[in-house]
């Protein structure tokens, strides 16, 4: 029996143990799970309102007050310094003497040739060629050539000071010093006996630098104590009116410009030149956006913009705008905008270069319009009023 007993306790006991220890395993992992798994976060009850937070939940104490409204306040603005324009008059003594240290590369070649004991058809030929590059224009070149050659030969001119005077004196008259060169700036009386400012209309291609020239022309109409207001027609660009702006505020000089870009630049000269009558302003100059002369779509919009100014008040200056250094390519453009605008004077940007002084000659004579301003360089004062005499001694290193 005992051994019986012992046979069956032996069979038993690893079949008790390799059940138990698997369903005790099991239950230890449970144990754990339900140890290590976080329970589920009860939901907030609908019923119960929130709770606002709390103010250093929100964001740390600076120790500053907040306004009652709620809303931030407005940084002031930091105040405008409006500058003083140098004076019109004299800059253009400025470039004469530039000129002058630096040696012009036309009278300077023109000199050295009238200057030789004896002058040659080849040193004739090297005088024309020089005008020629000079982009003085063919008939006026070969009538200075003429002129030069009978006055050589009548007087015998050899002495270097009589013979800068002689090319000095033909030089200035292909320049004419006789041509109207003021600006019509001043108000306007109609008949009714009311007055409106003078309209200056600012017109070129892309590129010639009108909105510059706009702005600089602020600075010269400044310095001579007239008021001003100017306006941004060139709606195309998106920095023209910022630029404008920038210009006038320089100055103290209000710009009348569109909230919009693409905006219709007839309404925005419109809207110009009647804030100017209602401030009582001196002059309105309205820019324009650059157009190329053989797009007629363009063109015909420049006209509606002079058309449109004209019902508020008279246009009394078109400015067209050439860069000096395209030469002759200028000449083209310049006579489509004369017949779409009457154009009645010349701005010559970029002529602080010597070696196309000439275009003065050119452009006057082919447009018979007359150049009135010139840039001088980059800087803010550097736009002048044409002298043809101190043009010309610029030109002779005088």
């Amino acid at each position: 029996m005992t051994e019986t007993v012992a046979i069956w306790l032996a069979i038993a006991l690893p079949s008790i143990a390799v059940i138990a220890i698997p369903v005790l395993l099991v239950g230890r992992r449970r144990r754990e799970r339900r140890v290590l798994t976080p329970g589920p976060t009860p939901s907030p009850s609908p019923q119960a309102a929130p709770q606002p937070p709390t103010a250093d939940e929100v964001a740390p104490d600076t120790g500053l007050a907040e306004p009652e409204t709620g809303v931030a306040e407005p940084e002031a603005a930091a105040p405008v310094l409006v500058e003083t324009p140098e004076p019109a008059a004299g800059r253009l003594v400025r470039l004469r003497a530039r000129l002058a240290r630096s040696g012009s590369p036309l009278g300077t070649r023109l000199l050295a040739v009238l200057s030789r004991d004896q002058l040659t058809e080849d040193d004739w030929d090297e005088l024309e060629e020089t005008l020629l590059l000079a982009d003085i224009g063919a008939a006026p070149a070969a009538e200075l050539i003429d002129t030069l050659r009978a006055r050589v030969r009548v007087l015998g001119v050899r002495e270097p000071g009589a013979v800068r005077e002689l090319l000095r004196e033909q030089l200035l008259a292909l320049v004419d010093p006789s041509m109207d060169r003021e600006l019509a700036t001043a108000p306007v009386i109609a008949e009714d006996g009311t007055s409106h400012p003078a309209v200056v209309l600012v017109v070129g291609v892309n590129g010639t630098g009108k909105t510059t020239t706009v702005g600089k022309l602020a600075r010269v109409l400044v310095a001579e104590g007239r008021t001003v207001v100017l306006g941004a027609a060139d709606t195309f660009r998106a920095a023209a009116a910022d630029q404008l702006a920038t210009w006038g505020a320089r100055v103290g000089v209000p710009t009348v410009r569109s909230d919009r870009d693409g905006a219709d630049p007839a309404s925005v000269a419109f809207d110009a030149v009647r804030s100017g009558r209602a401030s009582g302003a001196d002059v309105v100059i309205v820019d324009t956006a650059g157009r190329l002369q053989n797009k007629a779509g363009l063109m015909d919009e420049l006209g509606k913009i002079k058309r449109v100014i004209e019902r508020e008040a008279t246009v009394t200056e078109v400015l067209l705008v050439l860069d000096a250094t395209t030469g002759q390519n200028g000449l083209s453009q310049a006579r489509v905008f004369t017949e779409v605008v009457n154009v009645t004077g010349i701005v010559l940007t970029k002529l602080d270069g010597t070696a196309k002084g000439g275009i003065v000659v050119a452009v006057q004579r082919q447009l018979g319009v007359p150049v009135k301003l010139v840039g001088l360089g980059e800087g803010p004062d550097d736009l002048a009023p044409f002298d043809p005499a101190a043009f010309v001694d610029g030109l002779l290193g005088a």
